[in-house]
């Protein structure tokens, strides 16, 4: 059953590439030009690929989401974790993270480029502030969710504050927190894309700045693909990660 879910889910993608290759090879859609065929686009990609090119910017832009994802999740899953579980730390911090959560994570950039020039911090410091916001509140909201008697019986059963956040608490807010990093997987690849255009000279963003001034369709959707792929595939990481970890007492 699940291969053939599999395969419904595939079908629908084909279809589109046959459709795309066969309406430019026709001349359906004008400007051929600005519309490459799917096959020459492929073609684009082995090059680039061969030539070093691709990987070259990839790896750039892989590390930078990699570092700047892993610690502003893991920031944002600590102090949620405080802010969640006692309350006056989370009055104390509640009103100063809602004054710059609703802040774009690209509107930091042009005070962080006067503050860390155009260098490898730039990025990753986007991609910890995108990052770090969603994960925070998803781990307080989940933890706040929890059901208080479950703690209270823990409490009468003589369990420490340690036992009742690792057993009762973080079990029960998984869900939660495996919806900001789901969503913020993603997001962090489309944050990096944006700030390697505006300002970064290197990485996938940077590529496609350069294809765009050359008129290089084919270069420019080679970028958008794997932008794509890469958001759904960590996206997916997560969803699989969630499954193994909570599919025992879901």
């Amino acid at each position: 059953m699940e291969k053939i879910k599999a395969a419904y889910s595939v079908i629908p993608v084909f279809v589109f590439l046959l459709i795309w290759e066969l309406a430019t090879r026709l001349e359906l859609i004008p400007g051929h030009f600005f519309f490459p065929p799917f096959t020459k686009v492929l073609q684009e990609f082995y090059h680039l690929t061969a030539t070093g090119v691709l990987p070259e910017n990839f790896l750039r832009s892989l590390v930078r989401v990699l570092i700047g994802f892993s610690t502003g999740s893991i920031a944002g899953l600590f102090i949620g974790i405080l802010m969640g579980y006692k309350d006056f730390i989370n009055k104390t911090f509640h009103p100063i993270f809602s004054l710059f959560y609703p802040i774009p994570a690209l509107g930091w950039l042009p005070i962080l480029m006067l503050w860390c020039g155009i260098s490898e911090m730039l990025p990753i410091m986007i991609i910890f502030i995108c990052s770090f916001f969603p994960v925070l509140y998803n781990t307080v909201t989940g933890i706040k969710n929890v059901d208080k008697n479950l703690v209270n019986v823990a409490k009468t059963l003589g369990a420490s504050e340690s036992k009742i956040l690792s057993t009762i608490l973080l079990p029960l807010a998984l869900a939660n927190i495996f919806t900001g990093l789901r969503l913020e997987a993603g997001m962090a690849w489309r944050v990096i894309i944006a700030a390697e255009m505006v300002a970064i000279p290197t990485g996938i963003g940077a590529l496609l700045m350069r294809a765009e001034s050359l008129i290089r369709i084919d270069i420019v959707i080679v970028c958008l693909m794997v932008l794509s792929v890469m958001c759904l595939a960590f996206e997916r990481f997560f969803i699989y990660l969630e499954h193994r970890l909570t599919a025992k007492w879901r």
